[in-house]
């Protein structure tokens, strides 16, 4: 396993581009979502992930944190202190009061049937120009496909026997629906939300453990960027804020201002 994954990193670092190396789950947690983080700021926390990474800066920024997760379990993974509040739910069904300045959900959508009714309720947690950060992985990913195609007890067991580690974080039932780039973008459009970064990112780990189908596999994602763009990517990255009704909204940390394409 070992020579296998030492493989994988020196084929990537000499052949490929540094686009096609960097981490999407790591670039959300370590670069994107600290960027965001604001003095006083209430986060919604969908799917119980950003306690456990944000936890050090909740004093220090004094941020309000509001867990929601459809598992109880998974709330209590948090760590002490980790929420001011928690909400067991399917993110499907929540209708939010419209209060929040941050949303973080991080590898979450995936696992929902309706990612457009998802997405609604997110934008129903913002006050009006405040965002949401959302990290997905891609239905185009091949990985993705074999997860919607696999029967789950199959997939569970080639999962949890090549990782076997990954029983306490991984082996939730995906659907993948509508989890495309350009997919995204149109749900946000629809549902009053404005993409203003986005985040593309080529490559996952999956077939590390075999360096010969890693090779395979990453030269095809080499062609299908050619091919398809940002929609070839294995996991994707989006800044999404809540459109205004006025040029100015005076929120918690002030007033904030928009361009005309915001409206």
């Amino acid at each position: 396993m070992n020579t296998n994954i030492n493989l994988r990193k020196w084929f990537d670092q000499q052949f490929l581009p540094s686009s096609f190396i960097k981490d999407g789950n790591k670039d959300f947690i370590v670069e994107m979502a600290p960027s965001y983080l604001r003095q006083g700021m209430k986060i919604y926390d969908v799917g119980g992930e950003a306690a456990l990474r944000i936890h050090q800066k909740k004093t220090a920024l004094c941020l309000n944190i509001v867990g929601i997760d459809i598992s109880q379990t998974e709330l209590d993974r948090a760590p002490v202190g980790g929420y001011d509040e928690t909400v067991c739910a399917d993110i499907v069904n929540i209708h939010g009061a419209g209060d929040g300045d941050l949303v973080i959900c991080q590898a979450v959508l995936e696992h929902v049937k309706d990612t457009e009714g998802a997405l609604r309720s997110i934008a129903s947690l913002l006050m009006p120009g405040w965002r949401a950060l959302i990290f997905v992985p891609s239905r185009n990913a091949v990985f993705a496909r074999l997860n919607v195609l696999l029967p789950e007890k199959l997939k569970r067991k080639i999962l949890y026997g090549v990782y076997s580690n990954a029983r306490a974080a991984q082996g939730f039932p995906s659907f993948y629906h509508k989890c495309t780039p350009d997919d995204f973008i149109a749900m946000a459009k629809h549902n009053g939300l404005a993409v203003i970064e986005s985040r593309y990112y080529y490559i996952s780990s999956y077939f590390s453990f075999l360096f010969p189908v890693y090779l395979v596999w990453r030269i095809w994602v080499v062609i299908f960027k050619s091919i398809a763009g940002h929609q070839a990517a294995e996991t994707f990255s989006m800044v999404l804020v809540k459109k205004a009704l006025c040029k100015g909204i005076e929120g918690r940390q002030g007033k904030v201002f928009f361009s005309e394409n915001l409206w």
